[in-house]
């Protein structure tokens, strides 16, 4: 079970989750900036398409990207999560920001993804004594360069030492373990062959049950494989999505959330 703000999400089955992306740079090119009309809209869509729960980013984390400024990121933030409360899905807000996390659980967030791994300061006080799910990423650097020379004697390794040791710190900080998902940041400081190898090994990350997130939608290593442009990479998501699933992964995060739940389905209905 994990503990995500007032729900209980019980992860019989892998659970998907939602993107929607508050920037007007998002990688995929599906951001909506500060439209919050347009924003709502296409949370709903996710949520009727069947999203278990929705992933609200308000600051661009693609290779390259320049940080958003506090207020631009509450500005595009906020306004959505209001709109957003009365969903009955659980709402997590991708964000490494400590003011962003505090004022994001006051507008009703359950969940708070952070890139950086809870390493910014300030950045466990804000989360400690909520009741919110906290989603502990592994990244090699930062967004603007992290992409330039990414390097690891053993990809698994090295990311799942990273996981383990914050993992130790949030459990000293006083968060209950039934409160943490790993995910070991596909595409964030990762070559090609280190995405693949921690795709094929990806059970590893699991540590003493705690639920895996696997995040690939859309992302570049797709296009390195398949010469396919952004918007063509429906399939090879879906298919890295569906190995994700048969290797332990707890939580799918996707843009296309009609289509990974029809795979999904099927994946389950045979028993893979």
């Amino acid at each position: 079970m994990l503990r995500c703000g007032r729900y209980n999400l019980t992860l019989e089955r892998p659970l998907v989750m939602g993107i929607v992306n508050l920037t007007p740079d998002s990688f995929s090119g599906d951001g909506v900036g500060t439209d919050t009309a347009r924003a709502v809209a296409h949370a709903y869509h996710q949520i009727e398409a069947g999203a278990d729960l929705l992933d609200l980013g308000a600051e661009s984390s693609r290779p390259g990207a320049i940080p958003a400024s506090l207020d631009e990121e509450l500005d595009r933030l906020l306004p959505v999560l209001d709109a957003l409360a009365g969903c009955h899905v659980p709402i997590s807000v991708d964000t490494y920001k400590p003011e962003v996390m505090r004022a994001a659980i006051d507008h009703g967030a359950s969940m708070i993804n952070d890139i950086y791994g809870f390493r910014w300061p300030g950045a466990i006080e804000a989360v400690a004594a909520s009741n919110c799910a906290l989603c502990l990423m592994h990244m090699q650097g930062e967004p603007l360069t992290m992409q330039a020379a990414p390097h690891y004697d053993d990809v698994v390794g090295e990311v799942n030492r990273f996981l383990g040791e914050r993992v130790a710190v949030l459990v000293d900080a006083g968060v209950a373990r039934e409160r943490i998902v790993l995910d070991p940041g596909f595409g964030f400081g990762k070559a090609l062959e280190h995405n693949l190898t921690m795709l094929r090994r990806l059970a590893e990350f699991r540590r003493a049950g705690l639920p895996l997130l696997a995040g690939m939608s859309r992302k570049s290593m797709f296009g390195m494989i398949t010469g396919r442009p952004v918007d063509q990479r429906l399939a090879s998501s879906i298919a890295a999505a569906m190995l994700a699933a048969q290797h332990g992964a707890s939580i799918l995060r996707v843009h296309d959330v009609a289509e990974t739940r029809d795979a999904l389905a099927i994946l389950l209905a045979a028993g893979a």
